[in-house]
């Protein structure tokens, strides 16, 4: 069976749209992994602050890869994201995941969204269903 960071850095190298983004692989084990993403002025809506899209594609691909972390193929089935603050160009985005629970088929997580100044600026929920297939 192939490691978490194995697994994670094999979905990554696929995963087109986080490398356009721009979102780094910080940390990863198993069950848990921190992603980032400094936001630039191409991350902005009309406002000039981040568009919605960005926390959650930041937190959706942080899901997608900690559920895949235990060395079985995993897909979401249900996410939510409520944004609590506004983020700006420059804002540093840390990215965290949280297992809640576990199960043979199916597991939940919590990815929190802090900014550089540890201060949370969005809350994701994720569903993921769990494959038989191996990584």
């Amino acid at each position: 069976m192939k490691s978490p960071e194995e697994i994670v850095m094999l979905m990554y190298d696929n995963d087109e749209f986080s490398s356009l983004l721009g979102v780094q692989i910080n940390e990863v084990s198993k069950g848990s992994i921190q992603l980032s993403l400094k936001l630039q002025e191409k991350h902005t809506n009309g406002f000039k602050i981040a568009h919605g899209g960005i926390c959650y594609s930041l937190a959706d691909t942080c899901l997608a890869f900690v559920a895949n972390t235990f060395g079985f193929k995993a897909v979401s089935v249900e996410t939510s994201i409520s944004h609590l603050v506004k983020v700006q160009i420059g804002d540093l985005l840390l990215a965290k995941s949280h297992l809640i629970h576990k199960g043979n088929s199916s597991a939940v997580f919590v990815v929190e969204i802090h900014n550089q100044e540890n201060r949370l600026v969005a809350h994701f929920k994720g569903s993921v269903r769990i494959s038989t297939d191996l990584w």
